[in-house]
């Protein structure tokens, strides 16, 4: 060890020819042959775009990612009178300044901090860094975090180079200040997010067990197979083609979603979002819960039935102004459709002129969608209508996210199957409840209690595009990125588009795992949230392999390409691609074959 961090002449790779803020441009040695050195037996590439190199200033060690690597007439201008000799072109290196440290022989450890206070001067020579140097790095820029009362200082993976170094993540940083892990299809993506929520269920600080609350949307299925005993599974509703005992019905009533979330539900992308329509559902709503709450009578048993609903003695007009009509208080779905029906159908049907046939019209559509929805077994979780006082208690639904089930860490949303019209609402739902809990805890239950929200295929839910059932779950996700960390409420953002992700929630996440990135628009999408000084990285993306990934912001040490931690096969996610060769190497489908899927999906459907 006694060689680390010093000048030796065989690691000198240049000397700095400019210095321009954190951006450095060195020209390389001519005697640096190929662009590799050999030192001590080992073989070092100069020059790798998101590589590390160092600059001596005297006890200070500065240290700076490789960005790019070009010839010098590419930087000369247009300008014809600057012609250059071919035979004289040098070889450029651009390089970005990003920490600085000093090596102390005596403990044998780098004293290492993030940002560059001195700056190094041309004709300074740029020396390579040496494997152990690389590791001595990045365990110095991870030291601070571990002295935390909790040692937040998650394994996640490898550093790519650098004597296969351990990679941790700040959970601390990476959960509560939100984060995306981004990737095309095949980067091993699903496996990432596997691999990453394992370590934090195997971290062991101190020797104490941590035991995270964890909710997860899972589109597709997927992950239950990953996590065993550690997660517990809730499904919309009864999956016939899956064998699993495990996995409960999901309780979320109807009365729980706010009058925008059931107005979304009912009325749908077809009908144009008509005021007229919002108006109608919205009072009621209104009437629903003032009826439930004692202010008003119920329509439905009045002589008069479809007149007016009237205040009960003592109600004024300024309580009922005041009511709130999204608080989560219990109420009959048939008291909603009666006043839809009976107060506002009959009133408009009162009225002998078009205008008031148009407006039963739009009463008539609103009742049809709904009854289409309650006829729906896979909306069953959401519109069943429980008899009197057996409705779930507020608690019990909360219970499914936050309480004690015994070891199971990860709550994991099964919704595979649900149409995006359905899966909308649902997600803003949960989000929602979430984060009305977290808002309504004191400031001690919420240091006692983080919630990390994972919302995987986010493009789905929070898309960048303004259709009408995406709307409720752009808003709750949204207030979640804006305000979650204050309250404890973290959220992971999974997705193969991040171009088609809702561009404010994206922003907010400020750790990053992206793997590789086969589409232009997608790798310029996350190069606009990731810092210029980073470019080098970024220009890496498309040529990642499996479970390669760039590793930035406030949970990472160092910006870094790390490899994730490989998984054993039972852990991970039940995401592989279908193989057609191995597939078409059998007979076709058999008829009784076919019956069980035919089985399996009426029963699914009901009939």
């Amino acid at each position: 060890m006694s060689a680390v961090f010093q000048a030796r002449t065989e690691l000198k790779i240049g000397k700095i020819i400019e210095v321009s803020g954190n951006n450095l441009r060195i020209e390389i040695d001519d005697n640096v042959n190929e662009l590799i050195r050999a030192v001590d037996g080992e073989v070092y590439s100069v020059g790798q775009m998101g590589s590390i190199i160092k600059v001596h200033f005297g006890r200070k060690l500065l240290f700076a990612f490789v960005r790019s690597l070009k010839m010098r007439s590419e930087l000369i201008s247009d300008d014809s009178s600057q012609l250059i000799n071919g035979a004289d072109d040098a070889r450029i290196l651009e390089a970005d300044l990003f920490g600085q440290g000093i090596w102390s022989s005596k403990d044998a450890q780098l004293h290492f901090s993030r940002g560059v206070e001195t700056y190094p001067l041309p004709l300074q020579s740029a020396y390579i860094c040496l494997n152990n140097e690389l590791e001595a790095v990045y365990s110095a820029a991870e030291w601070n975090a571990q002295n935390e009362a909790v040692n937040p200082m998650v394994p996640i993976g490898n550093y790519i180079g650098g004597n296969n170094a351990i990679c941790r993540a700040n959970i601390d940083k990476l959960f509560g200040h939100h984060f995306a892990i981004l990737g095309s299809t095949g980067s091993g993506k699903s496996g990432t997010v596997a691999s990453i929520l394992h370590s934090v269920l195997d971290h062991e600080p101190e020797g104490t067990k941590l035991k995270p609350r964890i909710v997860m949307i899972d589109p597709h299925g997927e992950y239950a197979s990953a996590f065993g005993d550690r997660a517990k599974v809730y499904r919309a509703y009864n999956d016939a083609s899956v064998a699993d005992d495990e996995a409960e019905l999901l309780k979320l009533p109807y009365w729980l979603m706010s009058s925008d979330e059931l107005r979304s539900l009912i009325i749908g992308k077809t009908e144009h979002e008509a005021t007229s329509q919002n108006n109608i559902v919205y009072e009621a709503v209104t009437y629903a819960r003032l009826l439930e709450a004692g202010y008003v009578q119920d329509v439905g048993t009045e002589p008069n039935g479809g007149a007016e609903a009237e205040l009960i003695g003592g109600i004024t007009e300024e309580k009922v102004l005041n009511f709130d009509r999204d608080k989560p208080v219990p109420f009959k779905l048939s008291q909603f459709v009666t006043h839809i029906d009976k107060v506002q159908g009959r009133k408009l049907g009162k009225q002998d002129n078009l205008a008031a046939s148009s407006g039963r019209d739009k009463v008539d559509s609103i009742l049809k969608k709904l009854k289409v929805l309650r006829s729906n077994p896979q909306l069953s979780f959401l519109l069943k209508e429980y008899a009197e006082d057996s409705s779930p208690k507020l608690q019990e639904i909360l219970s499914q996210f936050v309480g004690e089930a015994d070891g199971k860490d990860i709550r994991i949303i099964d919704i595979s199957g649900l149409p995006n019209e359905v899966a909308g609402p649902l997600t803003a739902l949960i989000s929602r409840l979430l984060f009305q809990y977290k808002l309504w805890q004191t400031r001690d239950e919420r240091e006692k209690d983080p919630v990390l929200f994972v919302c995987e295929e986010a493009h789905r839910y929070v898309p960048n595009h303004g259709e009408a059932q995406y709307k409720e779950a752009q808003d709750a996700i949204r207030r979640i990125a804006k305000e979650g960390r204050k309250y404890g409420l973290g959220l992971g953002l999974i997705s193969q588009r991040p171009s088609d992700v809702e561009s404010t929630v994206l922003s907010q996440c400020n750790s990053w795992v992206v793997l590789r990135l086969s589409n232009s628009s997608d790798q310029e999408h996350v190069s606009r949230f990731l810092p210029d000084s980073l470019s080098g990285l970024t220009k890496m993306l498309s040529a990642l392999t499996r479970r390669e990934a760039i590793f930035v912001g406030e949970a990472a040490a160092l910006p870094s390409r790390i490899r994730i931690r490989e998984l054993p096969p039972e852990q991970l996610p039940n995401s592989n691609d279908i193989k057609f060769a191995r597939g078409w190497s059998n007979s076709a489908i058999q008829e009784g074959e076919l019956m069980a899927i035919v089985n399996r999906w009426c029963g699914a459907a009901g009939e």
